[in-house]
């Protein structure tokens, strides 16, 4: 057996330094990759230390020609046959297969396919624009769909920016957390005593003033800014967000979408679109080939 070796324990921290960097900095990956490559260099090295040296001599087999010509016919492979065992087994094997798949394939549609198909984005109604206070965050709670009841009850952050090239604009933040899904909740006062309940025919609509200095997720610690840019913690992305439009001087909200990163505020504020994803999946840099793909929306 090789002596004890440290060269092990330099690749372990090596290892251990380039997933903390997957999450911190990829200065941190970089160090703990180049840190594992010496180490494990080192290591093979030793391992491989005593059959790396030169081969010793050894005088070449001499045989007679009779004797090689005897040995070349032996080696010689001979046919075999192909019992009939032997075809009878693979086909029952490969039938049994084919009807398997015939059972298999329509029940995991039945059962699969529904999570990746009918879903769709409501349009609701959140209020009239007077309920919006220019760049004051409002926190919407709202049922996505009335007919399914209180499952389907949601939460956005809404924050009126003023005007954009005459137009109306507004920031919409879905409560979701990017990290595993859980509520996120404003870092700073709700003022419960403005709050007012709307009714716009279909359900009821609460509306609660706030004005946070960012939000924070309970479960983890996940930090966003009040673009919904990731601060701290583990979220791997900006906060998701929805399209809105304006009909009747009323606010409607539509389509969610995912965000990778918030450039400038308010009203200047370029946004880093993409297809909703579920949380915890990159949308955007080489992190976005590493992990899995989420279900499609």
């Amino acid at each position: 057996m090789p002596p004890p070796s440290l060269w092990p324990i330099g690749f372990a921290v090596g290892i251990a330094c380039l997933l903390v960097g997957l999450v911190l900095s990829w200065v941190v990956t970089g160090v703990g990759a180049a840190l594992a490559a010496v180490f494990a260099l080192l290591w093979v090295r030793d391992l491989t230390r005593e059959v790396s040296g030169a081969a010793p001599h050894v005088e070449p087999e001499r045989r007679a020609a009779a004797e090689e010509e005897e040995a070349e016919a032996a080696a010689e492979p001979k046919a075999k046959a192909y019992p009939r065992s032997v075809f009878l087994e693979g086909a029952t094997l490969g039938l049994g297969g084919v009807i398997g798949g015939l059972v298999t394939v329509p029940v995991l549609g039945f059962t699969v396919l529904p999570s990746f198909t009918n879903q769709k984005d409501h349009d609701i109604e959140l209020g009239p624009l007077s309920e919006f206070t220019e760049g004051e965050f409002v926190i919407a709670t709202y049922m996505e769909d009335p007919a399914e009841g209180e499952v389907t009850r949601r939460t956005v952050f809404v924050r009126n920016n003023g005007r954009l090239k005459g137009q109306p604009s507004f920031t919409i933040m879905f409560s979701r957390c990017v990290h595993l899904g859980c509520p996120v909740q404003p870092n700073g006062p709700i003022f419960e005593e403005r709050a007012k309940k709307l009714d716009n025919g279909k359900q009821t609509v609460e509306l609660r003033p706030s004005q946070p200095a960012g939000f924070g997720c309970p479960c983890h610690g996940g930090q966003y800014d009040t673009e919904g840019n990731r601060t701290a913690g583990p979220p791997v992305r900006a906060l998701d967000r929805l399209e809105f439009s304006i009909r009747d001087g009323k606010l409607w909200i539509g389509k969610h979408f995912s965000v990778g990163h918030v450039e400038g505020t308010g009203a200047d504020a370029r946004i880093k679109k993409y297809g909703l994803m579920t949380p915890g999946v990159h949308v955007d840099g080489i992190e976005a080939w590493l992990y899995p793909i989420g279900v499609p929306h």
